[in-house]
């Protein structure tokens, strides 16, 4: 979406979460989270470090099982009342990508190897395949010339770029970031941010866990505030930033927006 406005009401809800709870020994990570996003929204969530933000896309993604509740993924639901099944694993991760802070790229494979195999492994195609669509996704993010070097002669901005394009090579309905500008430079940081404003226009569902609150104000479509495992604050981003009617999202907008 373009402009900042909740999805009409009759917008598919393409991600549902009931009651998510987490725990690690005597800390609660995730206090029975409940959260909808509609198809093609750009939803932001921010909030104090160890509030539970990135806890909450592991959980989506199911690189963490919750304790308990319930998820469901373009009409896919899991309960995690009961074990999950390999095949539900399986149907969950092929509907959503995921961008971690550090890139996770291989070491020893090119850029087009980094965004080819996991197609070839996860989608059954052919390395031929695998690289025409590699090679439409780089340039897509603007890493045409990048596609024969090794990650490490690529800045943290470009390796990110490439982590997105991998991610996307997999056709999510769902795209999960998880601070992906908090391990580069701010100024490289603008190159993703900008790739990632592009898939929002596009009309790409996403889920943005963030320290950039102008990037949430300007693209997120809605913002949550997350505070000791719980949301404490949701709504319009630019109505939220500049009133949060609770004193912890107070507290905590304050200290980012006054640096």
């Amino acid at each position: 979406m373009t402009e900042q406005q909740q999805p009409p009401a009759s917008a598919e809800t393409i991600l549902r979460l009931r009651d998510i709870r987490k725990v690690y020994g005597d800390h609660v990570a995730l206090g029975d989270v409940s959260l909808d996003v509609k198809r093609g929204e750009v939803l932001a969530i921010i909030g104090p470090s160890g509030s539970g933000k990135s806890t909450l896309l592991r959980c989506v993604n199911q690189l963490e099982v919750p304790d308990s509740g319930t998820l469901e993924v373009v009409g896919s639901n899991i309960d995690f009342a009961t074990r999950v099944s390999a095949a539900d694993l399986l149907g969950l991760r092929r509907q959503v990508g995921m961008v971690f802070q550090s890139f996770n790229l291989f070491p020893h494979m090119s850029v087009l190897r980094n965004v080819s195999f996991p197609q070839e492994r996860v989608l059954g195609r052919s390395r031929d395949e695998a690289d025409k669509v590699s090679k439409e996704l780089l340039e897509r993010v603007g890493l045409a010339d990048k596609m024969q070097n090794f990650p490490q002669t690529c800045s943290g901005g470009q390796q990110q770029r490439v982590a997105i394009a991998r991610a996307l090579a997999l056709e999510p309905q769902i795209m999960l970031f998880d601070e992906p500008t908090s391990a580069i430079d701010p100024e490289l940081g603008l190159e993703v941010l900008s790739v990632m404003r592009q898939l929002a226009d596009a009309g790409m569902t996403m889920v943005v866990v963030t320290h950039e609150i102008h990037f949430a104000a300007e693209v997120a479509d809605r913002l949550v505030v997350m505070a000791d495992g719980l949301i404490i604050e949701e709504g319009l981003p630019r109505e939220l930033i500049a009133s949060p009617s609770t004193a912890r999202a107070k507290q905590f907008l304050s200290a980012i927006t006054d640096r």
